[in-house]
């Protein structure tokens, strides 16, 4: 079962380092860590991530691969635009296409982390 947690870092360079650290672990452990997704900003994962796109993602979650076609047939979109969100969720790796052309979203379990706290 792979899973993938979603983090919202501004500093990059840590969050990279905090995962190749995670990573290092679960080698040595001989365990799954997980993966990991960070967006340095709020509107940037809310720009990349919408409502539409969230919603194909839960579509998919947990089903056979399909077709484009046949997700926009299940959420009632155009597949012209539903194809637009599914090349925007295959770069950010949420979606992966199969050797047939078909789509698959690999993640049993997704969990975003954000934190929003007063300014200073």
């Amino acid at each position: 079962m792979r899973q993938l947690t979603i983090t919202l870092q501004p500093d990059w360079r840590g969050a990279l380092r905090r995962a190749g650290a995670r990573a290092g672990r679960g080698v040595a452990e001989g365990r799954y860590q997980g993966e990991f997704l960070n967006f340095e900003a709020p509107a940037q994962f809310f720009g990349q991530l919408t409502e539409r796109r969230w919603n194909l993602m839960r579509e998919m979650q947990g089903a056979s691969a399909m077709s484009v076609r046949e997700l926009a047939r299940r959420v009632a979109r155009d597949p012209k635009r539903v194809l637009d969100d599914v090349r925007a969720l295959i770069e950010l790796g949420l979606i992966e296409k199969t050797e047939n052309d078909r789509i698959v979203c690999p993640f049993a379990d997704i969990h975003v982390d954000m934190h929003l706290a007063a300014a200073a």
